[in-house]
């Protein structure tokens, strides 16, 4: 139906549009022709009767008969009624003698020779049919005195049959040429049509596989046009749409993994501590220790969907305030102190005297840096170091924690900040920690910057304006129901 509608819309269109302009093309050119035809035909008549004046140059002191007598003369031997019909009237517009020698009919209708009578100048002419119901085109000039009194007519009469069919030969020609050019347009245009609904019809079929989840279908591309662009497009879409499945079902599958580990180990402690006596309390305690540490992990991963779910929504909000950035940073570094120690890597806070304050949503901020601490220890092996650091520079705060891990690929590094984008399958993770971090950072006019080299290892840079900084622009409280509003509306 699309293709049987792209093909209408060019006859309607483009065909109809050619149709039109070449029947207005063609008519016009038969008028103008038939008006060459026709005004040469009369030209040749008004010449022949312009010689009247010389002619009967002498008889304007003569009578009606004298006059008859000479005009008749001068029609018997004119050379032009081999190709004209010519005629001697009297002053009342009878017929006296024609050049054909046949009786003439003088009930036929001549409106030139009452126009010649009525004028000044004694010209008339017509174009019509005659009784017979032949075209003919008539010319008639009156022969007055010198006194200005009518001694008689000389009419001349053309026969227009022969001009109208070559006017129709002509037209015909007009017409097969024009017929030619229709036919060109509609084999070009059917040519030119087909190069695109071929195109658009492997596309369509194409986009239905990969619309069915067929994301390893392809478009062979054999043009350099706006179809052969289309038809990249369309395959780099796939490749898109197959990337996004594998990260989505990655994630799917890690998310997954993630929740029945700790899960597991719940379900294991509270069978062991069912049965339990009492005088077990080391065991007991130890087991109480691992449900409340794998719950609170739990609750971890399921307040990062929901934060995720809100930030997919628009409706992540910030509870703006006045925080001491430097604060939360230490505090963030310490929950991670005792896990460095565990695992045998080296935690180096380098802390600054004093900073600046900033205005944020602590909550969200100290997430920010707990997600990253926690990546750069989850990368890095026994014997490495992780190193925190923090100052201030051009009204900005600058954060930067870097490890000496195994660090990310150079194919990898553009898209670790995408959602459930994982360069590492083999590390814990759902793949949306640094998509949420970074989309926390734009939400407070800061930036989430990563420089990382393969087997050298990953520097994370944190930046976000002081409070020196935003404090023209907006109080802290009118900037957070503003921003709380924009994230709500």
């Amino acid at each position: 139906m699309k293709i049987w509608g792209i093909t209408r819309r060019w006859i309607l269109n483009s065909l109809g549009i050619i149709l039109l302009v070449l029947a207005a093309l063609i008519l016009c050119l038969s008028l103008v022709v038939q008006s060459y035809v026709y005004n040469g035909i009369q030209q040749t008549i008004n010449g022949r009767s312009s010689e009247l004046t010389n002619v009967f140059a002498g008889y304007d002191s003569k009578t009606a008969a004298e006059f008859s007598g000479a005009a008749r003369a001068y029609v018997e031997n004119s050379p032009s009624k081999q190709m004209m019909e010519m005629m001697v009237l009297s002053t009342s517009g009878r017929i006296l003698v024609t050049s054909t020698g046949f009786p003439p009919d003088q009930d036929q209708i001549m409106p030139d020779v009452q126009l010649a009578q009525a004028s000044k100048d004694g010209y008339g002419t017509w174009q019509g049919r005659l009784s017979s119901g032949e075209k003919v085109m008539a010319v008639t000039r009156q022969i007055r005195s010198q006194a200005g009194l009518p001694l008689g007519s000389i009419r001349y009469i053309v026969s227009l049959e022969e001009a109208d069919r070559q006017i129709l030969t002509i037209l015909g020609g007009l017409l097969i040429m024009g017929f030619l050019v229709i036919l060109f347009v509609v084999f070009s245009s059917t040519y030119f049509i087909k190069s695109i609904v071929d195109p658009i019809k492997l596309i369509s079929a194409t986009a239905k596989r990969i619309a069915q989840g067929d994301f390893d279908a392809r478009i062979q591309n054999r043009q350099n046009d706006e179809i052969g662009e289309l038809c990249e497009t369309i395959n780099k879409m796939a490749v898109e749409l197959g990337t996004a499945e594998k990260m989505k079902n990655d994630f799917i599958s890690s998310v997954s993994h993630e929740l029945r580990t700790p899960l597991t180990a719940i379900k294991g402690w509270a069978e062991t501590l069912q049965g339990m006596d009492e005088a077990e309390r080391e065991t007991y305690e130890r087991g109480m220790g691992v449900i409340i540490r794998e719950s609170e992990r739990l609750s971890g991963i399921v307040e990062e969907l929901l934060d995720f779910s809100r930030m997919q929504n628009g409706r992540m909000t910030l509870m703006m305030d006045k925080i001491d950035i430097l604060a939360e940073l230490g505090e963030a570094v310490y929950l991670f102190t005792d896990r460095a120690k565990a695992e045998g890597k080296f935690l180096v806070y380098e802390e600054p005297p004093l900073l600046p304050p900033v205005l944020g949503d602590i909550n969200r901020l100290r997430q920010v840096f707990v997600n990253i601490i926690d990546n750069a220890l989850k990368y890095t092996k026994e014997g490495d170091t992780v190193t925190v650091t923090a100052e201030e520079a051009n009204g900005k705060i600058r954060v930067v924690i870097s490890d000496t891990g195994c660090g990310i690929s150079a194919k990898d590094l553009p898209n670790v900040k995408k959602k459930f984008y994982k360069a590492n399958q083999t590390v814990r993770g759902s793949g949306i920690g640094l998509a949420l971090a970074d989309e926390i950072m734009r939400l407070h006019d800061g930036r989430l910057e990563l420089e990382s080299q393969e087997g050298v290892g990953t520097v994370v840079t944190i930046t976000i304006p002081t409070l020196r900084q935003s404090a023209p622009e907006a109080k802290p409280a009118p900037a957070t129901e503003e921003r709380n509003s924009e994230q709500n509306g």
